[in-house]
């Protein structure tokens, strides 16, 4: 299984960005996904998560309110619209993916998704 990020690029803070993540495998409506992300000289940190079956969203305490996860389970892709950029916001992006998960719940600790992207850079330059 693979996923793919785009999506990343520069911009001011205060900004929008959209990352997309699409999954190649058919079984994407049964995964839990995330995205976490890794800023410069910095451990990864969770970012986002949603859930299958019952949907639900969940936040890291420094994007809530600012940053909204979906996804679009027919085509295989998972969104993170970032709004009110920051330049804190600046970290290489990652989506990952859990199977084992059972609906409705997710995990915000990156050694609970076996599939990741390879991430995608985000810089928000003030």
């Amino acid at each position: 299984a693979q996923l793919v990020e785009s999506g990343g690029g520069l911009v001011q803070a205060g900004g929008s960005l959209r990352l997309s993540c699409v999954y190649s495998e058919r079984t994407f409506s049964r995964l839990t996904m995330a995205w976490f992300r890794q800023p410069p000289g910095k451990e990864r940190e969770f970012v986002a998560a949603i859930s299958w079956g019952i949907i639900r969203m969940y936040y890291g305490d420094s994007v809530e309110g600012r940053f909204f996860i979906s996804r679009e389970n027919a085509l295989n892709t998972m969104n993170l619209q970032m709004t009110s950029l920051k330049p804190d916001d600046t970290a290489v992006y990652y989506c990952a993916a859990d199977a084992s998960r059972p609906p409705g719940n997710f995990a915000n600790f990156a050694a609970a998704y076996e599939y990741w992207g390879q991430g995608t850079q985000v810089t928000v330059f003030s």
